[in-house]
């Protein structure tokens, strides 16, 4: 979908259209769902966050900024919303850590499944070397490749500048370069 379109649909969400609602609740939930799980690790407390999440945009719709592209805008709005709901949570039980700034994302080697079985073993390797990399690292090559998304939409869904995120960028695949077994996988 172009920008253009994507702006034409949230205008028309912004003016109560329900079908607009849900074109672009049904285009967004998955990735949204998976990036939440992503950061809360928990499915059913991702699920009621991402219901109450649409519901929340829905009744304040007219309070929405306008938008070119919808997708940076709820990834950036939503991060903030689990993680306001985890740090609730926080308070009344002892889970791990979350700092707002850096969320720590997990790969499964899943997430690299490719149509040729050959690459099964690159795969399961990936995932493990990304794995060791920095959690800020892990979450910019996540919205990078899983998500698609551009430098300036990374930067505006994780909060942080443009430089940041190349530069984060940059570090992750110095990083991954550096470690021995991708040389190897990457020439098998």
């Amino acid at each position: 979908m172009s920008s253009e379109s994507d702006e034409i649909l949230w205008k028309s969400l912004k003016k109560g259209d329900l079908e607009s609602f849900s074109v672009v609740f049904k285009k967004f939930y998955p990735s949204l769902h998976s990036y939440g799980l992503k950061i809360s690790r928990d499915e059913s407390l991702t699920e009621d966050a991402l219901q109450d999440f649409f519901v929340y945009i829905y009744e304040h719709k007219e309070n929405l900024s306008d938008l070119q592209t919808i997708a940076p805008y709820l990834f950036a709005s939503f991060r903030r919303f689990i993680i306001k709901i985890i740090q609730k949570k926080q308070k009344y039980t002892f889970i791990r850590h979350l700092d707002t700034n850096v969320v720590d994302i997990s790969f499964t080697p899943e997430e690299f499944i490719t149509t040729q079985e050959s690459l099964t073993f690159r795969n399961k390797n990936l995932a493990k070397l990304i794995n060791k990399l920095p959690k800020r690292q892990r979450e910019v090559i996540y919205l990078k490749f899983n998500c698609n998304f551009k430098a300036n939409e990374i930067a505006e869904t994780m909060g942080i500048n443009y430089q940041s995120v190349i530069n984060t960028l940059h570090k992750a695949i110095k990083n991954l370069r550096d470690e021995e077994a991708i040389v190897k996988l990457l020439n098998s």
